[in-house]
Formats: C-alpha cells, structure tokens, sequence
C-alpha cells in the first residue's frame, strides 16, 4: 500500500465509524505523525484524531475506557496510553492509520 498520507479533518467527519480494529503505539508516535489530538468526550474518551486519506477514507484514532476521563485518577494520563481503537466506515481505515505509521 506504500506510505499512506492522511489529514486531520473536522470532528463531524467522525459520525458514522464504528470500531475496525485495535493500535498499540506510543501517544508521542501519534502526536509526530498526525498532530496533537482533539480533546475526548469527557467520558469514555480522552484524545481522538480524526483523519481522511487522499481517496475520501475516514479514519479515527482514540483511547476508549483506560484514561482519566472514565476512571479519574486510577485512568491513565494520555501520554501514557499505548492501546489506541481505530474507527472507520470500512477496513480500509485501519489499514490506512498502519500504513501511515509505519506499522503492522
């Protein structure tokens, strides 16, 4: 698939992914590759990177129940967190977010 290059998009591109599949990568990898990331939801979700490869692909990148937001001080802080989701609308989501990172 070759190096992919993805965007950051607009959080409302977010609406309709659903879980395609799992990371595990440091939160400063993902903060060189694709920027800082958008504040959670305040519940289940601390950082969340919405992107968009070149072909319209939506991709999102987020923690999910393992940071200060669900679980106050016993929660990981984000710079921390090595277990990311990916959502999509397709599979093709995940495997754009590995290719631009570079891993399996």
């Amino acid at each position: 698939m070759g190096v992919t290059k993805m965007k950051r998009v607009a959080r409302k591109k977010a609406a309709g992914t659903s879980l395609k599949g799992y990371l595990k990568v440091s939160y400063a990898k993902l903060v060189k590759t694709f920027g800082k990331p958008l504040k959670g939801d305040g519940d289940k979700v601390d950082a969340q990177w919405v992107l968009q490869a070149r072909d319209g692909t939506i991709a999102t990148i987020y923690n999910y129940k393992d940071g200060k937001a669900y679980l106050g001080r016993e929660g990981l802080p984000v710079s921390k967190i090595t277990e990311w989701h990916i959502g999509g609308r397709t599979h093709r989501a995940e495997a754009y977010v590995r290719a631009a990172l570079g891993v399996e």
